[in-house]
């Protein structure tokens, strides 16, 4: 329960702290001004769909939080089987972590205009996905040949509920990506098409910074890592 408290602490305070510099939390109706003269409320003038993926990341950061507290509460019974975390597990976090830093360098060209390094940013993080993606696949054809079944023991099922779901979210970021690919490759430098190419390459990136960070949390429990975190803090509590 001390990893889940840490989890939303961390997610309710990084979303108060967005929506704060996105100027949601100002208060126009206290301003005043003449008639006829609109007051310089310092809201944000971001796109709505920043604003929407922002909710977004905290709705799937509450839902991950709830895998994380029904696993933390389910490995404390004793019919609890831990299974021997694949190898092949830590290729898929550098994988990972490689397509969230190219997607970063993909926002810092598009800001520039440059876009054959937009391009080349989007490919390789795309890449990178995909090979998280078949490294997880891969990852489960593993257990599932050493006997790790499905449905053999809590802890088997827990964990291939965990790396589906958010396998799912990859998923659904990489259909996003391709847009935002499609759109770097018709190659149109009009204003309208530049601002709304950095806008798509900013929400992708956003989005995959936030698939590393829960992804490294749900590393952290399948390893074990997080109990020995959360046996420090209660001695430190106590």
């Amino acid at each position: 329960m001390v990893i889940v408290t840490l989890f939303m602490l961390a997610v309710g305070g990084l979303a108060l702290l967005w929506l704060a510099r996105q100027g949601l939390m100002t208060k126009p109706w206290l301003e005043e001004s003449t008639v006829g003269n609109v007051p310089a409320t310092g809201a944000s003038l971001r796109p709505t769909a920043l604003i929407g993926l922002g909710v977004f990341l905290v709705v799937a950061g509450a839902l991950f939080a709830l895998l994380v507290s029904a696993y933390s509460m389910r490995m404390a019974l004793p019919d609890w089987r831990a299974l021997p975390v694949p190898l092949l597990l830590w290729i898929n976090t550098a994988a990972l972590v490689a397509a969230s830093i190219a997607l970063q360098c993909a926002q810092a060209a598009a800001r520039r205009d440059d876009l054959a390094d937009t391009r080349t940013g989007l490919l390789a993080g795309g890449a990178a996905s995909l090979v998280f993606v078949v490294g997880q696949l891969l990852a489960w054809q593993q257990l599932h040949m050493l006997g790790y079944f499905l449905a053999s023991n809590p802890a088997n099922s827990f964990f291939y509920l965990v790396t589906a779901v958010h396998g799912v979210h990859v998923l659904g970021g990489l259909v996003a990506l391709g847009r935002t690919g499609a759109r770097a490759w018709r190659g149109d430098r009009s204003g309208d098409e530049s601002g709304r190419l950095r806008l798509s390459v900013q929400l992708c990136t956003l989005y995959w910074h936030f698939l590393l960070l829960v992804w490294l949390i749900l590393l952290a429990l399948l390893t074990g890592w997080a109990d020995r975190f959360a046996e420090i803090c209660s001695q430190l509590l106590t």
